[in-house]
């Protein structure tokens, strides 16, 4: 099937690069592996219309690109330094090409990509497919354990191959009829990057290049001028972070910053604030494998006990829509008739009873771990969540838990000897098909699953070969069934994120923003000075 995406996008539209730009500074030193210099080239955070200030919850663990599926890492690398040979419109959901200019499944189990021509590299060299091919097969199927290879390709690895400069082809163990889709999470870099060892200053194809990063300070790029598409407004950006939320948009209201990341709800009242949908969807997961937990009345009583629209409400601002699956609307398989399940703490309590009836240990404690700083207010949701449960018979305590922590008890292999586990998450679903949810989430030995079924497992593998209609039909039908039949998570709500935005630019943010906040979509206000 012939990809007949049109060529716009929803950035601003491309430009020819130009003839003859000199590299910029300090990109020599990159591309020979070497550290930048702590020096921020004159840069002091001082507001003079060129450079875009944006305030960040933390500095970013690395702009390592084959990381760039992490938040932290993204939002700083994902087209702005490094861009991918395809990308995915988060208002529509279709493909776009990019370093890409076209595709095609030419055979079951074999995609066809056309190259773009005229790219250069931020270290001058010239872009083609065996660069293409190299950051396929650099993120894929070495052994840098790169993010993207587990959460989007699990452990299948692709065979690449450059045909000449302007095409490639992607051969899977097995029919992957959303590969496109996959391939949107692979940022390009050229084919000199380090093998043995992921790298923490990134080259790239994007509107910007790494101009300095002073460790603990921030974090500072350039117009890259021989760039292929339009030229961003902005000459310059700067990046610095604040872990305090109000400090955040304090530095919006004084100036200090044109673009303040995760602000309080309390916030949202004011005009230099825009709230928009992240693409997070939080909810408990519960342990099946250990008692109470693994009893399905137990699992369902909690799901009955949770008051969604209070929390909403009352700690969440008011910034979230209550949830009744793991993926929002908007994405592959997400169940229109699927709704948030309604308060009923009579039932759940019953249920309880009945089962304790039965001999279940209903009064073994549960540990409710949430993870710090996971939202604002997450700690008051936690808190709810205990009170909410002890309301139906059961006895829960609370554990905040740093970063760390937190994922040792959500990913496999998943701790042993700390009974019965209630884990508040917040999954991302950027990636737009329920397939990376499932695959992750829902089946038996999911890395983020704690039990399932195998005919559950049988489902989502069946859904995960199928296209267009019927693939959109059994994604839906497998998350209902994990509703009916699996019950391993209490759905809480569908996110939404709060940016704060100075009057002196344009931006308007989407479900990506939270990912990858494009500094090309930024624009001065009409008559502010750039």
């Amino acid at each position: 099937m012939k990809s007949s995406v049109s060529p716009t996008r929803r950035a601003s539209p491309r430009r020819p690069p130009t003839k003859g730009a000199m590299l910029l500074a300090g990109i020599v030193l990159m591309s020979s592996g070497c550290a930048v210099a702590n020096s921020a080239g004159g840069d002091t955070g001082r507001a003079d219309g060129r450079t875009l200030r944006v305030v960040l919850t933390q500095e970013p663990p690395t702009l390592e690109p084959c990381e760039a599926s992490l938040t932290g890492t993204g939002v700083v690398v994902r087209s702005n330094i490094t861009e991918p040979l395809v990308e995915r419109d988060p208002t529509s959901g279709g493909l776009n090409p990019l370093l890409a200019t076209g595709w095609e499944q030419t055979a079951p189990r074999t995609w066809t990509f056309d190259i773009r021509t005229g790219v250069t590299f931020q270290n001058g060299a010239p872009f083609t497919a065996e660069d293409a091919a190299f950051s396929i097969d650099r993120a894929v199927n070495s052994d840098l354990a790169c993010n993207v290879e587990g959460y989007v390709f699990g452990n299948d690895d692709l065979r690449v191959k450059a045909v000449g400069d302007t095409r490639l082809t992607v051969t899977t163990e097995k029919p992957d009829p959303i590969l496109p889709l996959r391939l949107s999470f692979v940022e390009v870099v050229p084919r000199t990057t380090d093998t043995e060892a992921k790298v923490r200053i990134p080259i790239g194809t994007g509107p910007y290049a790494v101009r300095s990063w002073q460790p603990g300070a921030a974090i500072s790029l350039s117009r890259f001028d021989d760039y292929w598409g339009k030229a961003p407004d902005f000459a310059r950006a700067r990046y610095v972070w604040r872990s305090d939320a109000s400090v955040r948009a304090a530095m919006i209201d004084k100036a200090e910053a044109e673009i303040a990341v995760a602000l309080d709800p309390m916030e949202a009242g004011k005009d230099t604030t825009a709230a928009y949908p992240n693409n997070e969807t939080t909810a408990l997961r519960l342990d099946g494998r250990e008692a109470p937990l693994d009893d399905i009345r137990v699992r369902r009583a909690i799901d009955l006990a949770v008051d969604r629209e209070g929390i909403v409400g009352a700690l969440l601002g008011g910034l979230a829509q209550p949830a009744g699956q793991l993926v929002p609307p908007g994405v592959v398989g997400h169940n229109d008739a699927i709704r948030p399940t309604r308060q009923n703490v009579d039932e759940a309590r019953a249920l309880v009873q009945e089962a304790a009836a039965d001999g279940v240990p209903t009064d073994r404690q549960i540990t409710l771990v949430a993870r710090n700083g996971m939202f604002s207010g997450v700690s008051e949701t936690a808190e709810a969540l205990q009170y909410q449960m002890q309301q139906i018979g059961l006895n829960v305590k609370v554990r905040m838990a740093d970063t760390a922590t937190h994922l040792q008890y959500q990913l496999r292999p998943l701790p042993e000897d700390v009974g019965p586990i209630a884990l508040l998450i917040m999954h991302g679903n950027q990636a737009g098909d329920a397939a990376f949810t499932t695959s992750q989430y829902l089946l038996s030995d999911g890395p983020q699953s704690t039990f399932g079924t195998k005919e559950l497992d049988g489902r989502v593998a069946e859904a995960g070969a199928l296209s267009g209609r019927k693939r959109q039909q059994a994604f839906a039908d497998l998350l209902a069934d994990q509703n009916r039949n699996v019950v391993q998570y209490a759905h809480l709500a569908h996110m939404r994120g709060l940016l704060g935005l100075s009057r002196s630019i344009r931006y308007q943010p989407d479900s990506a923003t939270g990912d990858e906040l494009r500094l090309s979509e930024v624009h001065p206000a009409k008559g502010a000075k750039h």
